[in-house]
């Protein structure tokens, strides 16, 4: 792959009757790289992540993947390329514990022995050791979340795509968040759809913004937050809305 690109999009588009939901989108992420998706209720960005996961299929243009083009897979099939997927509402086995949750994930990419110490590591990294044994339906919020991002970890996907993976969380959850995506980083290229700037600052990362189904600006989150075009797409309402 040139300039070691890993996932791209060219022309990607959807529209749903009249209106365009992402318009002609040309994408670029590379290995080893963490990539923010912000903007404005509206603006696309989540039905973009979902274009990449296979959720919904393009109207026009294409998604290449390791330098071919995924067409029109299905979710299952994508995942099992190497493209992990985190949903904004965690996606777990409610009535399996923690360890088997994770044990499932291991077993997509390892197996015996590797596959158990692979989960015994993500539970330190998920902070959730002494919760190893608890049934996934007993847990926080917070916990869900961690769970479902060690899936991520323990099946270590060549990309990771992650929908609002600090939702409803405390500050200080969403710190631990932070520290568990630097982790998958460590690892997997990633991609964050959120709409928190605290959030996308802390994590410090390249950030491409969406405004109306196009994106309207890609670069430092310093970058972003000084472009005109930004505050008026996405801060500004964000500041007339607090107002």
């Amino acid at each position: 792959m040139s300039d070691n690109i890993i996932l791209q999009t060219k022309g990607l588009g959807i529209s749903f009757g009249g209106l365009h939901a992402v318009r002609d989108v040309d994408f670029v992420l590379r290995g080893g790289e963490l990539r923010c998706l912000i903007g404005p209720n509206g603006a696309g960005k989540t039905t973009f992540f979902r274009l990449l996961s296979g959720q919904h299929t393009p109207t026009r243009g294409e998604i290449i993947y390791k330098g071919k083009p995924l067409g029109n897979l299905q979710p299952y099939q994508i995942a099992r390329l190497g493209i992990g997927v985190k949903t904004q509402v965690p996606s777990l086995f409610e009535g399996l514990s923690v360890f088997e949750n994770l044990e499932l994930a291991a077993n997509q990419t390892f197996s015996g022995l590797e596959a158990v110490s692979i989960v015994d590591e993500t539970l330190e990294r998920i902070s959730l050791q002494d919760q190893r044994h608890t049934i996934c339906q007993e847990l926080a919020h917070g916990q869900r979340q961690w769970v479902e991002l060690g899936q991520i970890l323990a099946s270590k996907p060549d990309v990771a795509l992650l929908d609002e993976p600090a939702a409803g969380m405390t500050h200080d959850e969403s710190l631990k968040t932070i520290e568990i995506i630097k982790e998958i980083t460590a690892k997997s290229s990633v991609v964050v759809v959120e709409h928190d700037m605290d959030f996308i600052k802390l994590i410090g990362e390249r950030v491409t913004v969406f405004d109306r189904g196009e994106v309207i600006a890609d670069g430092t989150f310093k970058e972003i937050a000084s472009n005109p075009q930004v505050r008026e797409a996405y801060l500004g309402r964000k500041e007339a809305a607090v107002a």
